[in-house]
């Protein structure tokens, strides 16, 4: 009997480490390099090779300026002596840190320029599979200088996420290349030898199958005989074969294991970092398909497709013929992993109808499989989106970060605001990175919830963030653990059929209702306003370039602009990835991307003009073209009609404050420029609670625990900072102008009437300074609301407003698009904003012992990592207070986003509902197809049942209803135009243009 005690399993560890492991390479040689540092932007494969001018490089040399790129050229002379065997080139760029992605990286090439694979510090070896001994090979390394900003994960500011800032130090030392010739025996037994020894430390101490293990780790060290490792190695092996072969209990948990990686679109690199990164995890997929038969890799994200299309055709081509074998996933639908909080209803749904459709175009097929495991929290919008574009199944593990509270459910229906429910799967591995390691493993064993019913489970496994994808240890893992006792067995293969199976096994799977909040990263619904900025007006100009596109194409016979909305789309649905409009990324991302979209928006811009110079012409009587879809003021909703005469606003003194008056408004303004009262003109309901202050600036010291741009953690609340040194209030025409120094900012207000007369506007002008700070504007409602309403994609969600669950109290900052709500049985008010995203609402007592509520838009933040000027300089914000009624409320908040603009002539309408229904139109616009055909997305608004008609405004053929991506469904109304619709319920329809004819204005 052989010793089993501790010093059996530290002997076998340091046989793995110090014998089994180096004695995989039966024969190295160092193989010599010549490099050429490429100055600017990385150039493709020829124009760098025709370009490059190289020279000698030695092992400890220093290269890699920040976000530089190093060529590398190796000639490899195989030795004559050697046996056949499977030959590597192995190359360390200098790797500083266990982790693929955060670092150097390479991409392998062959002198045709064809992709061969990836060089990363976990997968380093470049296969030369038809090289034999004498043969002489060249390989090209195009060498990245990622500079490693994620350090030590301590946050600390740094300078390098720019290249205006990283400066010029090399980043990396160059540590050599060395041709290797494999043993495949022995690298099987580090395989077995690894997979044992892991196993080992998740089994309790014991147990008969931890002693049986150790007992065969300490014959199969006899075995090994350390001064001919290669030779004994399969009678080790034979040692450790039996326990290799006892069989996985029945009861054991099953994973379907998926190979990923989880690679961001931008985050600690910029876009054009990302591309390479893309090629690299896709050539490494490809690499180890060419290995092992039953090896599945699943890929989201249609953009990333999208430019392995464009920049590397022969990649492509490679990963089309993979799809088309069922081994490559094109996963997700969606064109980004996008954020799924702020983005507007139609840029998600364009999300899922673009990334539906690239998929569809390129490879006949797309995954029923909506793949988001990394965002930040799920909108309750998305089961009837995800639906509606034709997906069947949603997997995210995000929600294992919670920091209060665990979600109930691993695998369940997800039901969102309309009814509609999408069978929805967690990872209990709670990992989108996993090893396949037996502690990952027996995780998931231990957290799937549904275990009485369902044995079985997700995995993601591969390197990623970063990319880098599987590596052929963690297959050769998970191979051996398909039936291994002591673990869950692991099946290799893909996410459609796994979600397949769990219809099968879980037929009445429990059921999660509403929004998937994340209690984690609130700071994201703030972080970076100006990228926040850009995304709102872009929706809002993408809007309306649609709507006067397709008003012009029917009515004026103008050419629809479909590749330049495309466009659009396309870079800013990019610019919704979910470290971009969350900002949490390096200057150089947000930087760009705000350059990007200031280009779009000024692209949409010109499409508007065009389109109402076609509509109505030039000269004629002046007219508002109102895009909104609600009668707010003038025109006519998605038309262009005359103006109407409204009441001139009244700005009054009122002792040392100021009195404003609308149409259907009333407020006052005290001498420090407070709103200290509001009502709606004919009502005596005072809104504002006695002795309270509205328009209250307030800064907070802002120290999250762990992730800066990410976080606002709950403690914010007790660092309230006095720091209001001036202030002056003044008339200004039309206006009461106010002016603060808050810290080291400044702050200009200008109130006014809101062009309805029904609603008052606040205009604040920012030039911030701060830095860790929290800038909150503050707004106290004498309403006795127990929830906030807050607009969310296609209706809005009801949060309560009190902290009775632990659940309640951790929605501390939440998230709203253009408004949110507070009302109670007779009256309510409305906050409408034109870029914000994060808020708060509580709960307080006024004088008079009634409950009131106190609404904060979050204007700013200040965070240090990753960008350690975040925020800095000049943002303009609106509000749009309004008393009234819901329907008035998003009325006014759809005019704040597209204000009327001045036209000429008049145009009806293409479409009309009565506005009175409570049903909005958010998009009309020409049919995806090229057909011309008009499409028309609408939903009701107010969270109850709806009954309306849609009025087409010109000769239409018979209407059909669609899904998201326009194709008719198998079961229609008798009257597709008349509309009955639930509570939220999100219609898209397709009407064929009979005749066309031009406006007659």
């Amino acid at each position: 009997m052989h010793d089993t005690s501790k010093e059996t399993l530290l002997h076998a560890r340091r046989a793995l480490r110090e014998r089994i492991e180096p004695a995989v390479a039966a024969r190295e040689v160092s193989v010599a390099a010549v490099a050429w540092q490429a100055p600017g932007e990385p150039l493709p494969f020829p124009e760098a090779i025709a370009a490059a001018a190289f020279a000698p490089i030695a092992v400890g040399a220093p290269w890699g300026p920040p976000w530089s790129t190093m060529w590398l050229r190796f000639d490899v002379a195989v030795p004559e002596d050697w046996p056949g065997g499977p030959l590597e080139l192995d190359v360390d760029l200098g790797f500083n840190r266990a982790n693929p992605g955060f670092q150097a990286e390479g991409l392998a090439f062959d002198p045709e320029g064809a992709v061969i694979k990836a060089i990363e510090p976990r997968n380093s070896a470049i296969p030369l599979r038809d090289a034999a001994p004498g043969a002489a090979v060249r390989v090209y390394v195009e060498a990245a200088a990622n500079p490693d900003i994620a350090g030590d994960w301590s946050a600390t500011p740094t300078d390098l996420g720019s290249p205006a800032s990283a400066g010029h130090e090399p980043q990396y030392v160059y540590r050599g290349a060395r041709l290797v010739l494999r043993d495949e025996t022995v690298a099987a037994l580090e395989r077995d030898w690894s997979v044992l020894l892991d196993l080992v430390d998740v089994l309790p101490d014991q147990s008969v199958r931890r002693s049986r293990i150790q007992e065969a780790l300490a014959r199969a060290s006899d075995a090994l005989d350390p001064d001919d490792v290669r030779g004994s190695a399969r009678a080790a092996r034979g040692e450790l074969a039996a326990v290799l072969a006892a069989p996985a209990a029945a009861s054991s948990h099953a994973v379907t294991a998926v190979g990923h990686a989880h690679i961001d679109s931008a985050w600690l690199w910029p876009v054009r970092e990302t591309v390479r990164k893309v090629a690299r995890t896709f050539s490494n997929g490809l690499d180890l398909m060419d290995v092992y038969p039953d090896f599945v890799f699943a890929a989201s994200s249609a953009q990333q497709y999208a430019w392995i299309r464009d920049r590397y055709p022969a990649l492509f081509a490679r990963v089309a013929a993979r799809v088309a074998e069922g081994r490559f996933i094109p996963v997700g639908r969606m064109w980004v992993e996008s954020d799924t909080n702020m983005p507007g209803g139609e840029a998600m749904a364009r999300q899922l109808v673009l990334g539906t459709r690239f998929f569809e175009e390129h490879f006949g097929t797309a995954s029923t499989t909506v793949w988001l495991p990394d965002s930040f929290g799920y909108s309750a919008a998305l089961p009837q989106l995800m639906l509606a574009a034709g997906a069947r199944a949603f997997l995210t593990q995000k929600p294992s970060w919670n920091d209060t509270n665990t979600l109930p459910h691993r695998s369940f229906l997800w039901q969102g605001i309309d009814g509609s429910r999408i069978l929805t799967h967690l990872p209990p591995v709670d990992s989108y990175n996993s090893d396949l390691g037996a502690a990952d493993l027996a995780r998931a064993e231990r957290q799937h919830t549904e275990a009485g019913v369902s044995d079985r489970s997700l995995v993601p496994f591969g390197w990623g963030d970063g990319g880098g994808g599987p590596t052929r240890e963690q297959i050769e893992a998970g191979l051996r653990k398909r039936d291994l006792e002591g673990s869950p067995r692991v099946e290799l293969g893909a996410p459609d059929p796994f979600f397949e199976r769990v219809r099968e096994e879980l037929p009445e799977p429990a059921v999660w209702s509403g929004e998937m909040y994340l209690e984690y990263h609130r700071g994201t619904y703030t972080s970076q306003a100006r990228t926040k900025e850009h995304n709102r007006k872009a929706e809002g100009l993408l809007r309306e370039a649609e709507l006067w596109a397709a008003t012009a194409a029917v009515r004026a016979g103008v050419p629809y602009p479909q590749e330049r909305l495309r466009s659009a789309w396309e870079s800013v649905l990019l610019g919704q990835f979910h470290d971009i409009l969350p900002g949490s990324s390096i200057r150089w991302v947000h930087e760009e991307h705000e350059e990007r979209i200031a280009g779009v928006r000024a692209e949409l811009e010109r499409v508007v003009a065009e389109s109402l110079r076609a509509l109505a012409g030039e000269g004629a009587p002046p007219a508002v073209a109102s895009a909104a879809p609600l009668p707010v003021q003038g025109g006519s909703p998605l038309g262009v009609a005359a103006p109407l005469e409204a009441d001139p606003a009244v700005v009054r003194p009122d002792g040392d404050g100021w009195v404003l008056e609308g149409a259907g408004v009333a407020a006052a303004i005290d001498a420090e420029g407070h709103l200290v009262h509001l009502r709606a003109r004919g009502s005596e309901r005072e809104l504002i609670p006695a002795g309270a202050r509205g328009n209250e600036v307030q800064l907070f010291r802002d120290l999250p625990n762990e992730w800066d741009a990410w976080d606002i953690d709950r403690g914010y609340q007790r660092l309230r900072l006095d720091a209001v040194t001036t202030t002056s209030v003044a008339r200004d025409g039309d206006a009461v102008v106010v002016r603060r120094t808050v810290g080291r900012s400044t702050l200009a207000q200008r109130i006014t009437v809101a062009p309805s007369g029904d609603a008052i506007d606040v205009e604040t002008t920012v030039d911030w300074r701060e830095t860790r700070k929290l800038l909150k504007l503050a707004f106290p409602f004498d309403v006795a609301a127990e929830r906030a309403l807050s607009e969310i994609q296609f209706g809005h969600v009801a949060r309560p407003i009190h902290t009775n669950t632990s659940w309640d109290a951790a929605r501390f900052e939440t998230v709203a698009h253009r408004w949110l709500r507070v009302e109670d049985g007779r009256d309510g008010v409305t906050l409408a904003n034109d870029r914000t995203y994060g808020h708060d609402v509580t709960r307080a007592v006024g004088r008079d012992g009634a409950v009131t509520v106190l609404v904060r838009e979050t204007l700013l933040r200040s965070a240090r990592f990753p960008d350690p000027r975040q925020d800095h300089g000049v943002h303009v914000f609106r509000h749009r207070i309004v008393p009234g009624t819901l329907l008035t409320g998003i009325a006014e908040a759809y005019a704040l986003q597209s204000p009327p603009r001045t036209a000429a002539g008049r145009v009806e309408p293409l479409v009309r509902v009565d506005p009175a229904s409570g049903v909005v139109v958010e998009t009309v616009k020409l049919a995806e197809d090229g057909s011309g055909d008009v499409v028309v997305r609408l939903y009701e608004a107010l969270g109850g049942r709806a009954r309306t008609r849609l009025e087409p405004g010109f000769p239409a053929g018979p209407a059909v209803r669609t899904d998201l991506l326009e194709v008719p469904l198998p079961e229609q109304p008798a009257d597709p135009l008349e509309l009955r619709l639930r509570a939220f319920e999100l219609v898209t329809l397709r009407l064929p243009v009979a005749a066309r004819r031009r406006s007659a204005g």
